[in-house]
């Protein structure tokens, strides 16, 4: 563990709280000329995830942030004008472009690894190089096949091929098609000018701290370093020399770092309103939700359903700078099913009212129907503030 120097500032749990949320995106003025892609620098990564309910997850993150913006402009905005890649950061995810540098450190784990699942036949790696140089973008069917006839996991040739140049970066994700991923070489994908891997491991992992500091606002050392899965010992490494601050956070019981430019003005303005994505980097670290926001949440699409307190994908509520319900939707034709509504009392009705018929609109949908209500007494409420 690194020696932490005496804090620059103290704050409040309520002070860093509304450090984390301006961080986020969720406080304050949207910068909508800046839109999408706006959002993807602040954040340096948005998680992509195969769960779809009211819609991707990675769709749900804008969203979130700007409210009703039309999905395929986030698609555009995303792929398009070699903007952004994807690559292993804190899960698969979206990057800005200019991130490519900073993953050098990672491309070279990956190159020096010793020993692999699959292995792999002679002389594949290089065909898959090939025939993209010559044929351009391809998903792994088009390039000869994803799968072998076994179960899903068991991935052809050609399949481990493509995967290992991409964690090379021999290899660009420049899109996904129909949620397939489309492969690229980097040569032709990412600009020139970042085209290299000149960073040297340190400098590549005091860049991905500062840039996840700086999204976070305020952060512990298991914060900051999660953002990106970068290892403790790395983030002790670098956090000295990283431009990140040590604060103390009334509460958290650990040393803490935050940006510079977070301490600088008082977080004020406009809070949003609206639905979570579970894999939203507000909230995806159990921990740090917990701590900040006094709110335990956990994604249940992998837990046995007879064991699911809030159901499958239960979407936390936003409102005011707090986290007052959860939603697990669900979609029928043009109607938007909450098919369980969990609230953390009666002030939550009306918040969780907006958020949903927000969100009914934007994808589509012009009727709510709720099936289910933690609390029965407050379901009466829920449905009058809907209509």
């Amino acid at each position: 563990m690194t020696t932490v120097p005496p804090p620059a500032a103290e704050l409040t749990a309520d002070e860093a709280r509304r450090i984390a949320l301006r961080a986020q995106g969720f406080l304050g003025a949207a910068d909508r000329r800046a839109g999408v892609r706006g959002i993807l620098r602040r954040l340096g990564q948005v998680q992509l995830d195969t769960i779809s309910v009211l819609a991707r997850s990675h769709e749900l993150v804008p969203y979130a942030r700007l409210g009703a913006v039309g999905r395929p402009t986030v698609e555009r905005a995303y792929w398009t004008e070699a903007h952004a890649f994807e690559y292993w950061s804190h899960a698969a995810c979206i990057l800005p472009v200019e991130e490519w540098p900073h993953f050098a450190f990672r491309r070279r784990a990956y190159r020096a690894r010793p020993q692999w699942h699959h292995d792999l036949a002679p002389g594949t790696y290089e065909k898959v190089v090939a025939q993209l140089r010559d044929e351009g973008p391809r998903t792994a069917t088009e390039l000869g096949g994803a799968k072998n006839k076994g179960e899903w996991w068991d991935w052809s040739d050609t399949k481990i091929a493509v995967e290992r140049a991409l964690m090379f970066g021999d290899v660009v994700v420049v899109e996904r098609r129909g949620w397939k991923r489309v492969y690229d070489l980097a040569e032709r994908a990412i600009p020139d000018a970042l085209l290299h891997d000149d960073l040297d491991d340190t400098e590549c992992v005091r860049r991905l701290v500062r840039q996840a500091g700086e999204a976070l606002g305020v952060g512990t050392r298991a914060d900051i370093a999660d953002y990106h899965r970068i290892r403790g010992e790395q983030f002790d490494a670098v956090i000295e020399a990283s431009g990140l601050v040590p604060v103390t956070v009334a509460g958290w019981g650990k040393p803490a770092w935050a940006d510079p430019a977070a301490l600088a003005s008082e977080p004020r303005g406009r809070h949003r309103t609206t639905l979570l994505s579970p894999f939203d980097s507000l909230i995806w670290e159990r921990a740090r939700t917990e701590r900040i926001f006094g709110f335990t949440h956990r994604l249940e699409a992998y837990v046995p359903k007879p064991k699911r307190v809030y159901g499958y994908f239960a979407m936390p509520v936003l409102a005011g700078g707090r986290l007052v319900g959860r939603v697990d939707p669900a979609r029928e034709g043009r109607t938007l099913v909450a098919r369980q509504v969990s609230l953390e009392g009666p002030k939550a009705v009306p918040a969780v009212a907006a958020a949903l018929r927000e969100a009914a609109e934007w994808v589509g949908c012009d009727a709510v129907k709720v099936e289910r209500v933690d609390a029965p007494e407050l379901a009466p409420a829920l449905i009058t503030a809907l209509d």
